[in-house]
């Protein structure tokens, strides 16, 4: 016989870390996604496409808390979207880490500021172990020497380093990575996208939204498309 904690660490194996079925998101009375079937599965990349104004950042905003699930049914990482009350929505973000196309670093702050203060706010206290934490996630990202640094010295690519890096401090079960590209040229772009293939190969689930087709050829996987008040999965040809 499998021992039960055996049993219990399989089932969550298998369960998926997000899940919504028929569900319908809106903002304000604009219907804006309806009949949404959506899994993501630990371990998996998944980009997001569309085109503006088709959902995807409504799709977001629904998985972290900033719109309301009224319709059908939502679970992600252990939280149920349907029931979600104001009290639970700092819990449920301390399990996604969400990166922005705009960074939102604070200007004030250096690179290890910025980073412990997102520690602090989230219950560290250890301060040894904080500032071990803050160098093992810049070490991920290629930005260990930047910690000194104010944003405005850095370049777009080193800043959306340290947003991966900030996104990755509570070891989240889902990485939400809105437009992470869209300030950036193309080879900073890659550069960005090989930091999260990186991740990714090291266990971390991706969700990523983009306007950036030449990543989507250039590192192929899992694709769900905004179109038409509908999300579908839609299948990479290669030519």
């Amino acid at each position: 016989m499998i021992h039960l904690q055996t049993q219990i660490y399989l089932i969550r194996m298998s369960s998926p870390i997000l899940q919504l079925k028929e569900a319908s998101i809106s903002q304000g009375d604009n219907l804006v996604l309806s009949n949404v079937n959506v899994e993501i599965n630990k371990g998996e990349f998944v980009y997001l496409i569309g085109k503006t104004g088709s959902g995807k950042s409504s799709f977001m905003k629904i998985l972290y808390g900033d719109l309301v699930l009224t319709e059908g049914e939502g679970h992600i990482v252990g939280h149920n979207l349907k029931n979600l009350k104001d009290k639970d929505i700092p819990y449920l973000r301390r399990k996604l880490g969400i990166v922005f196309q705009d960074f939102k670093l604070l200007i004030d702050r250096t690179v290890n500021e910025n980073l412990l203060f997102v520690l602090k706010a989230t219950g560290w206290k250890d301060k040894p172990a904080m500032n071990a934490r803050v160098e093992e996630v810049l070490s991920k990202v290629g930005m260990k020497t930047k910690g000194f640094k104010y944003p405005h010295e850095l370049s777009g690519g080193e800043q959306q380093r340290i947003a991966i890096a900030r996104a990755l401090l509570n070891n989240p079960e889902l990485i939400l990575a809105d437009e992470p590209t869209g300030n950036l040229d193309p080879q900073t772009s890659i550069e960005v996208m090989e930091v999260l293939q990186d991740i990714n190969k090291h266990g971390n689930t991706i969700l990523m939204a983009t306007h950036d087709y030449a990543l989507l050829l250039k590192y192929p996987s899992k694709t769900l498309k905004c179109d038409e008040n509908q999300v579908y999965e839609v299948v990479q040809r290669r030519v």
